[in-house]
């Protein structure tokens, strides 16, 4: 029998109309920004540019100041400055694709107001969160929760997983799950004498299952599509593949941690 949530979810997702200035041309030119970035950051990486005026910035009266029990070594605070770093390719591959698409300068600064628009939120969010990791780990409360979350014991592979789905589902990026319960899942492996890569893995695996129901990411993926306004529908869609996803994620880390050691 058919899944009556499923069925409703079919019946609400309908397709908006098309706004007025929508885009009007060739629609294989919505292939030019992915090709645009793909053969950009493949040139940035092999040429290895985000190297070039790359410069790591020991933090005054904070670098080496503060002494990890775990590691036995004062906790280095480096800031590594790179002007052409990731972020400047992805700027690059936008004025690329601007003059691919014969896009004119209004029209391009029209698209840099609308992104900022929809993503600024988003950025203050990732940014707030690193802040807060940084936080944890300098103060000692990612080696204390990583202590406690270590007493699950044998059944730490599992947990590990939905800890990092929980992160990204929180922040709505993977990166920031990393920031936030990474060092977490390092401080609890070394209690439980596990292999803290595993858990690492295992931390940024399960928060790209959660990803696909952090509410940041829905509201960003139906802002740029004719489907605003119905985020709930969207997410009543995924959670369940989310969840079961994430805990077959999590019979893969057992699997390796103690058949595969």
């Amino acid at each position: 029998a058919p899944d009556p949530a499923y069925a409703i979810a079919e019946t609400h997702l309908k397709q908006a109309p098309a706004k007025a200035g929508a885009w009007q041309g060739p629609h294989w030119q919505g292939w030019i920004p992915w090709v645009m970035v793909i053969l950009v950051v493949i040139v940035w990486d092999s040429l290895h540019i985000a190297k070039i005026g790359a410069t790591p910035i020991h933090w005054p009266g904070l670098d080496k100041q503060v002494f990890i029990s775990l590691y036995q070594k004062p906790y280095a605070a480096v800031w590594n400055f790179e002007p052409l770093g990731t972020g400047t390719a992805i700027f690059v591959s936008a004025l690329l694709t601007a003059l691919a698409t014969r896009a004119t300068g209004q029209q391009f600064m029209a698209a840099l107001r609308t992104t900022a628009k929809q993503g600024w939120l988003a950025v203050i969010t990732v940014a707030l969160t690193i802040g807060l990791a940084f936080l944890m780990n300098y103060s000692g409360m990612t080696y204390t929760l990583g202590y406690a979350v270590a007493s699950t014991g044998m059944v730490f592979p599992l947990v590990s997983v939905f800890l990092g789905w929980i992160a990204v589902f929180l922040t709505g990026s993977d990166t920031s799950g990393n920031a936030l319960f990474g060092n977490l899942q390092v401080a609890a492996a070394h209690q439980l004498s596990l292999d803290p890569v595993l858990f690492a893995s295992a931390n940024s695996a399960g928060g790209v299952m959660g990803k696909m129901i952090s509410p940041q990411n829905i509201t960003t993926g139906v802002a740029v599509t004719s489907l605003k306004g119905q985020e709930g529908v969207v997410l009543a869609r995924t959670f369940k593949h989310s969840l079961f996803l994430t805990f077959l994620m999590g019979l893969v880390v057992v699997f390796q941690q103690y058949v595969l050691h």
